[in-house]
């Protein structure tokens, strides 16, 4: 039996996470932490903690983990290079997968992605374009910035310079080496991503459209079970799938 706490319980993952895990074989709900609790005292109870709170809320998640020996699921997005940083310094003490989406289908999308891009070369123009629902706080998503580090790395372009952020005015045609991201958001949509590859004469597009959080949900309770069973290390769902 894998025990687990949920951070950002009463958020829509969190609340989702809970709902899904009472269906799940070996699996328990031993806490639900939101705004205003501690999550120390519960530690003891837990083999791993499954975060999806905030972005600034992680690092504290993790170095607690760390101090408690707890393995770490993190889902939260939209972390700066500073936060980062301070949760990758926790990779050599505990076990930590980190993904920005854990959804099987998405993580075939990441999988697929990088075979069209290293298939159809330079030739083929890049564009991602995302839609979230209105409540939704970062832009782009987490999921279009593992897209976008997927193409950056095999095209070998710093996206700092190579992303275009949405057009307005007169840009100029388009560089070979622009990367265009385009964040949309309205009503509830669940999650939606595109990758596009265009060409003279033909389009390729790779689409993951989510209608339910459960998705997400169980596939990261699946990367709890898992990851209890690991070496400490920083992991991310392709390990989980056995992509890699």
């Amino acid at each position: 039996m894998t025990k687990v706490i949920i951070t950002g319980a009463k958020g829509r993952m969190g609340q989702t996470l809970i709902a899904c895990a009472m269906q799940m074989p070996g699996l328990q709900v031993v806490g639900a932490i939101d705004l205003g609790d501690h999550l120390g005292p519960l530690l003891d109870q837990a083999d791993a903690v499954i975060d999806f709170s905030f972005h600034n809320v992680t690092p504290a998640v993790a170095q607690l983990c760390a101090e408690h020996k707890k393995a770490l699921v993190i889902g939260t997005t939209g972390h700066s290079d500073v936060e980062k940083s301070q949760i990758k310094n926790f990779k050599s003490q505990i076990p930590m997968v980190w993904a920005s989406n854990y959804s099987t289908g998405v993580n075939t999308l990441f999988w697929l992605t990088r075979k069209a891009a290293e298939i159809l070369g330079p030739g083929f123009d890049l564009e991602v374009v995302e839609m979230h629902h209105r409540l939704k706080k970062d832009a782009p998503s987490g999921t279009a910035t593992t897209l976008l580090e997927i193409l950056g790395d095999v095209r070998k372009v710093q996206l700092a310079d190579a992303l275009r952020h949405g057009r307005k005015g007169i840009t100029g045609e388009r560089t070979n080496s622009e990367i265009g991201i385009h964040a949309l958001r309205g009503g509830d949509v669940v999650g939606d991503h595109t990758v596009i590859f265009a060409a003279n004469g033909e389009r390729v597009e790779l689409t993951h459209k989510a209608s339910s959080r459960e998705t997400f949900a169980n596939g990261a309770l699946r990367a709890a079970q898992w990851v209890v069973r690991q070496p400490a290390g920083l992991y991310d769902m392709q390990d989980v799938l056995g992509l890699k």
